[in-house]
């Protein structure tokens, strides 16, 4: 599956028609939004998620409602995500996360990872406009100890920095997200990944302190609604994150709705009320454009909500659908997140109902690192408390039966009545619901849109 604008409407002007320059306007502003929506949202996830105090305690800011927060450090979750985590919707249940909002554009700051022996890791970059441009882990640079620099790729490196035993990593952008994911077995397994967690350093190139304070310039509450203060958040990331040469044309046609100002767009092009009240509607109609749901594509109930590798390119549309459904995705052959909220006729799944699954002999996910199936709210994209304490299931979960005939599982609010069928319950909601299935560093079937996806089944009691 693949995004496109397909869902654009197209409308033809009458041959005898006049243009009409408040058309032009509109189709103007919503490109304009389409092109910025990554960066807002990305100045809007640092706001929110940035650190205000450091390790010691000491608040960036004079208290913690300062929009001064800590650049250049690493944070480091302790807890498997529940259903008590509210803060990210469509967590993750497999991993401990390693996170931290990084600017390479003053100096080139130095990652030292630990050897991690057998255990799956991901450190992935995401540049400002939310292209997963490279990674660090076992798929990219194996499961060994090492030591990487990253560094705008616009400031060359001074040619007097040692680089022995360091992998350079040129980052296309001066601020930069980075989101690692340190695989565990379970509670039982935390105290080994705390302890793993760290020994992940991020340093200057010395191996000095790298964390400083920054600005982020928004309050963690502020949203894409206000149509001036968009076009101000979008305008400074803008300054601080060119985009690409080749891109810059396209965007000084923004300079009519406010986007661009003082970085291409012309000072006389300086927009009125009216243009704002346009870059405005255009702010609401493309939301409400993102926020419907993709239909199913790979049979069965599923779909590929993600498809994106290392860049989006040109499609526009793509990128701003991922950032505000998906914001944080690595790249496909990184990782896949296969979803379904309907059943494979259609239907709507509801935990009120029961479904079944059943992967074929032979016919499990490929996944070099792990998979697992995990079960959300449809309303709220949380987690689901249930009596037995079970978000997910996979090919890590020791309790899992299969028979002759495959892998079932059961997706439900009541458990099975069959107590033989209990080991492969997934319990859901008493509402709808959907579930995703991540499968991380996929095999060639899933890369290709070669494997063949089990149908998710209502049953009657």
């Amino acid at each position: 599956m693949s995004f496109s604008t397909s869902a654009r409407a197209t409308t033809h002007a009458h041959p005898a028609a006049t243009p009409n320059p408040a058309d032009d306007l509109a189709a103007l502003a919503r490109d304009a939004v389409l092109y910025t929506l990554p960066l807002f949202e990305m100045a809007r996830s640092r706001a929110t998620t940035c650190p205000r105090r450091d390790d010691s305690g000491q608040f960036a800011g004079e208290s913690p409602n300062s929009t001064l927060c800590w650049l250049n450090r690493l944070m480091r979750d302790r807890q498997l995500l529940g259903p008590q985590h509210r803060k990210v919707v469509t967590p993750n249940n497999d991993t401990l996360y390693i996170s931290g909002w990084l600017d390479v554009g003053e100096a080139p700051l130095l990652v030292t990872v630990p050897d991690t022996a057998d255990r799956y890791y991901v450190l992935g970059l995401l540049d400002f406009y939310t292209n997963p441009f490279n990674s660090i882990g076992t798929r990219t640079t194996g499961n060994g100890a090492g030591k990487f620099l990253l560094y705008h790729r616009d400031t060359p490196l001074p040619a007097d920095i040692d680089l022995t035993d360091i992998t350079p990593i040129a980052c296309p952008t001066r601020d930069v997200w980075m989101i690692g994911r340190v695989l565990v077995d379970g509670p039982h397994d935390l105290p080994a990944v705390h302890a793993l967690q760290d020994r992940f350093l991020l340093t200057t190139i010395d191996g000095g302190p790298a964390q400083r304070r920054f600005d982020v310039g928004m309050d963690r509450s502020e949203t894409a609604g206000d149509a001036r203060r968009y076009a101000e958040v979008v305008n400074a990331a803008l300054l601080r994150n060119p985009p690409p040469a080749a891109e810059r044309a396209y965007l000084s046609r923004f300079a009519a709705v406010g986007i661009g100002a003082g970085f291409d767009a012309p000072t006389s092009a300086a927009p009125d009320e009216d243009a704002f009240a346009v870059l405005g509607a255009a702010l609401e109609a493309v939301i409400a454009e993102l926020d419907v749901p993709h239909p199913s594509a790979l049979g069965g109930g599923w779909f590929l909500p993600v498809e994106v590798r290392d860049s989006f390119g040109d499609d526009y549309f793509a990128r701003a659908h991922v950032c505000w459904n998906y914001i944080g995705a690595l790249g496909i052959e990184e990782a896949m997140y296969f979803s379904a909220d309907c059943d494979s006729e259609g239907r709507p799944l509801d935990g009120r109902h029961a479904y079944e699954l059943t992967f074929a002999p032979g016919g499990l996910p490929q996944a070099q690192a792990f998979w697992s199936l995990t079960m959300y709210d449809k309303t709220s994209c949380m987690l689901v408390d249930n009596v037995i304490d079970r978000y997910s299931i996979g090919d890590r979960s020791a309790h899992l039966r299969d028979d002759e005939a495959g892998l079932t599982l059961r997706l439900s609010a009541q458990a099975p009545r069959d107590a033989a069928l209990q080991c492969n319950w997934l319990p859901a909601p008493a509402a709808p619901f959907y579930v995703t299935l991540r499968v991380y560093i996929p095999g060639a079937a899933h890369l290709e849109q070669r494997f063949s996806w089990p149908p998710i089944r209502r049953i009657e009691s």
